[in-house]
């Protein structure tokens, strides 16, 4: 027979047991997202932590334009502002040129970054050290000019500049390099978007099914530069499913905290089974270069969600 001592360490204990489970699902739930989230993707992160560094540049030039304040130079505040401006600005055009690079050489087929963004940040940078040490420190024109050559050589060595090198493929008759280029850069658009729109959707399963087709569509992507002939047989996939996909993901995600209905998340829960039965079998009816029956199953499924005010 238990004491009365003894009874309240006995519920005690059931709830501390209650709480280690919730916490072991937590946790289960969170590893599977992850899981989820990285099978099958090589794809880089769209923000880089080497850029992190550029950030920490302008720290002595914030306190060089404190002490220029207290002394009451105009010129110098106006200056030492201007640089910490650039210094910053180029720290954000360098990050993205990071994601921009990284993501080029992650693909098989692609072009150059449009805009050479790593290479004006240098630029940015270069400018920046230039007009601080001739305005602000004092420093001849000579010296500043030699500064801020050595600020661009700088971020060369550590960052190097913008890849300017189309990386091609050899490509099937009918279907040109900038048509497959154009295709494979709108897809992965429209990843990154149901990416973006995922994540600002709190519903766990859905993110979780979310990955596991995005995961998916990079694959797809990935055999069509494989082997661009595919491109003509998966057109309508590129154009109308996976643009679809992101439309309905956005959708979902502007709307689903703001008076969501029950019967909302079911058409969604149902939208998002379907599309990834369909991805999957987008990616099995390509390694097996059949796709007769799959504009049927695309079709059939579109209409689905029209039906239910998903799409």
């Amino acid at each position: 027979m238990k004491t009365g001592q003894q009874r309240p360490l006995d519920a005690l204990d059931r709830q501390i047991a209650k709480l280690a489970r919730g916490l072991d699902d937590t946790l289960t739930r969170v590893a599977t997202a992850w899981r989820a989230r990285n099978a099958g993707s090589g794809r880089p992160p769209l923000k880089h932590s080497r850029a992190t560094l550029l950030f920490l540049l302008p720290l002595p030039l914030l306190a060089a334009l404190v002490v220029s304040l207290a002394k009451g130079s105009i010129l110098k505040v106006i200056v030492d502002a201007a640089g910490l401006a650039l210094l910053l600005y180029a720290g954000i055009l360098a990050r993205r040129g990071l994601a921009e690079e990284a993501l080029y050489r992650y693909r098989k087929v692609a072009n150059p970054p449009r805009i050479p963004l790593k290479t004006i940040a240098a630029g940015l940078i270069a400018l920046a050290c230039m007009l601080v040490a001739h305005l602000s420190a004092g420093h001849s024109l000579v010296l500043a000019v030699l500064t801020g050559v050595c600020a661009f050589l700088g971020f060369y060595l550590v960052y190097g500049l913008d890849p300017r090198k189309r990386k091609q493929t050899k490509v099937h008759p009918g279907v040109s390099s900038e048509q497959l280029v154009s295709a494979l850069d709108e897809g992965y658009r429209d990843i990154a978007a149901i990416d973006a729109a995922s994540a600002r959707i709190h519903n766990i399963e859905f993110r979780q099914r979310l990955a596991r087709i995005t995961a998916l569509a990079e694959r797809i992507l990935s055999h069509i530069e494989d082997d661009p002939r595919n491109l003509r047989r998966a057109r309508k996939f590129l154009n109308v499913y996976l643009d679809g996909t992101q439309q309905v993901t956005e959708g979902y995600a502007r709307t689903h905290g703001s008076g969501q209905t029950r019967e909302l998340e079911a058409n969604f829960r149902r939208a998002l089974i379907s599309i990834e039965q369909v991805f999957e079998e987008q990616y099995r009816k390509l390694q097996e270069n059949n796709l007769l029956d799959l504009d049927v199953q695309i079709e059939v499924l579109r209409n689905q969600l029209e039906r239910e005010g998903v799409l």
